[in-house]
């Protein structure tokens, strides 16, 4: 976890605002852009995203559900052709949704739409990032535009979408963004029911924690998330960047035969308390720098 936000942080560091939506960060982790050969994790879930930056097709016979889009429309490329690496159909993609709003994980979302012609749902809170190509709150870091994109459905806490025989579920996690957005589903496995979570990160990535003008419940929302995050039932956490869960690591033993490198009932709590630490960390540092 800590690697995760050291990363983003070195990311968002190296941010160059340009004129107009449609730019890009320069400078991203050479992992954000490398091609990794795509693969069923469990049950109708499949990793399609770049080594590090998670993007998972949730199939279905009714055509399928994508969780994520890379950085850029370039990312979005690599996705696409992941996808269908694996057989499927662009056309056979139906809803695109977010974790949240920043450039590295709806960046891309503006190609896959243009690309599938599939809706884009996102939480209410985030639909005017997504729009404007901006993320929203104040951030030590600026700005990280990305190509702005149309929501077809902004929703609240609880909704739902069902595409075939999937049924996923919102939860708002908010903090890292203020419509951060982990969404849940449950999947047969070998027989086994399993509880899958695709958690929105819970870095602070710059985030300002003390006097933020623009998200002012910020801290009250960080300290809700980590607690619904670890009263949420997961077998399997699959997060949005890779060091999050380990996911490499993870896929070497799935191929070495271990059939339940993916399953750890206790992952994502554990990840909520060492975020959590992370957080505390982060914020007493921001107080002590505000006092006289």
């Amino acid at each position: 976890m800590k690697r995760a936000a050291s990363v983003l942080l070195a990311v968002l560091v190296l941010a160059i605002p340009l004129a107009g939506a449609t730019a890009i960060v320069d400078n991203q982790p050479a992992s954000w852009s490398k091609p990794i050969r795509p693969y069923r994790v469990v049950g109708n879930i499949y990793y399609v995203g770049s080594e590090g930056l998670s993007a998972w097709l949730i199939s279905s016979s009714e055509g399928h559900v994508l969780l994520d889009s890379g950085a850029s429309a370039a990312g979005a490329k690599l996705i696409e052709a992941n996808i269908q690496t694996l057989g499927f159909r662009l056309s056979d993609v139906k809803v695109l949704i977010n974790t949240h709003a920043h450039f590295d994980h709806a960046g891309g979302l503006a190609q896959l739409k243009a690309d599938t012609g599939a809706k884009v749902w996102a939480s209410r809170l985030d639909e005017p990032a997504l729009e404007k190509g901006q993320h929203f709150g104040d951030n030590d870091n600026g700005l990280t535009p990305f190509p702005a994109v149309k929501v077809d459905k902004a929703f609240g806490e609880g909704q739902k979408l069902k595409l075939g025989e999937n049924l996923l579920v919102a939860h708002l996690t908010p903090g890292h963004t203020i419509g951060c957005t982990t969404w849940t589903t449950q999947v047969i496995d070998r027989g086994r029911p399993l509880n899958v979570t695709f958690n929105c990160s819970t870095s602070v990535a710059g985030n300002v924690l003390v006097g933020n003008k623009t998200y002012k419940t910020i801290v009250a929302d960080y300290r809700a998330t980590f607690a619904a995050l670890k009263a949420l039932p997961t077998d399997v956490m699959l997060p949005s960047h890779e060091e999050q869960g380990d996911l490499l690591a993870k896929r070497k033993k799935m191929l070495a035969g271990d059939i339940n490198a993916y399953i750890d009932p206790t992952e994502l709590a554990r990840y909520a308390t060492a975020s959590e630490a992370a957080f505390d960390k982060d914020l007493a540092r921001q107080q002590a720098a505000r006092q006289p």
